[in-house]
């Protein structure tokens, strides 16, 4: 019963994460809901690699975790070249 709670719980935070990448008002906004919505996933891929019992799924998190953290941050230096005017 918990385990499903907890999982619609996260499920629930990545709908509000979406929402937000998607009405942001800014660049940067939409930067840290999606940020938001690797971390949130990150946290569910470890739950779900206790739950089933299954070491992969915290190697994929990590993988996952470390792309995520690469991609926003080129995303972020970029959106930092645009604001300053030089590309």
């Amino acid at each position: 019963m918990i385990w499903t709670i907890i999982f619609v719980l996260i499920c629930i935070a990545l709908i509000l994460d979406f929402i937000r990448a998607i009405l942001g008002p800014t660049g940067p906004d939409r930067i840290v809901a999606m940020d938001t919505m690797t971390t949130v996933t990150v946290g569910l891929l470890v739950l779900l690699a206790y739950y089933y019992g299954r070491a992969i799924y915290i190697d994929v998190a990590f993988v996952y975790a470390i792309l995520s953290f690469v991609g926003i941050l080129a995303i972020a230096r970029y959106l930092e070249a645009v604001k300053n005017g030089s590309k």
